[in-house]
């Protein structure tokens, strides 16, 4: 009884279902915040060693995941993504993602600007990709957090692919509550984070060879 209801209690949520036999309720929108950065991290000047500049593109996503919806899986209908009612993201998955990978990258110091989108500025590589999964398992055994990044390391003036990577991982939820899942959800976009930047270090240190 108690693993029931830990596998199915966010979906619960998401419906309006207080339990067996309760009436639907109405229930506002609840937004949670994915990967926040801290103001440190906000305004920390990137300890830059290296002498030229990466763009980090915003990542590209399909249908439910280009957006703030929660996407979640279950092990009863595995290829069949369904999305919560009222637990959305407070901002779309490939910002969040795509603003969390361009904060641990120049935390890593390993360029000597790391620039977005928005910021004026001309690059000398491109990082772009795309959001293939990120989403709950709530009956998994334990309920976990799922991701999938495709990224491509381009140089700027011609395109040129210079380091081609795909990345998996998972977080379990370790507890019941929306919070709970969102704190996972976190800690999979770190993961994915620091995957990518262990790979563009060992880039750097081959010296634009592809380790």
């Amino acid at each position: 009884m108690v693993q029931m209801k830990r596998s199915i209690l966010i979906y619960l949520l998401s419906v309006g279902l207080g339990g067996c036999g309760s009436p639907v309720t109405v229930r506002e929108d609840q937004y949670l915040s994915l990967a926040p950065l801290t103001a440190p991290e906000l305004n920390a000047p990137s300890p830059a060693s290296g002498s030229d500049d990466l763009q980090v593109n915003e990542l590209a996503a399909h249908g439910f995941l280009g957006g703030r919806q929660i996407v979640f899986r279950t092990a009863a209908d595995p290829w069949q993504t369904h999305r919560y009612q009222q637990l959305l993201w407070d901002e779309p998955v490939p910002r969040a993602l795509s603003r969390h990978l361009a904060a641990r990258i120049r935390g890593a110091g390993l360029f000597r600007f790391v620039l977005i989108p928005a910021d004026r500025g001309r690059a000398d590589y491109l990082l772009s990709g795309e959001v293939e999964r990120f989403e709950h398992l709530p009956t998994a055994t334990p309920p976990r957090m799922a991701g999938t990044l495709s990224l491509t390391l381009l140089q700027a003036d011609d395109r040129r692919p210079l380091l081609v990577r795909r990345y998996d991982a998972e977080e379990i939820v370790a507890g019941d509550t929306p919070a709970d899942m969102a704190a996972a959800a976190t800690r999979l976009a770190e993961r994915l984070a620091m995957a990518v930047v262990t790979d563009l270090r060992a880039w750097r240190k081959g010296k634009g060879t592809a380790p």
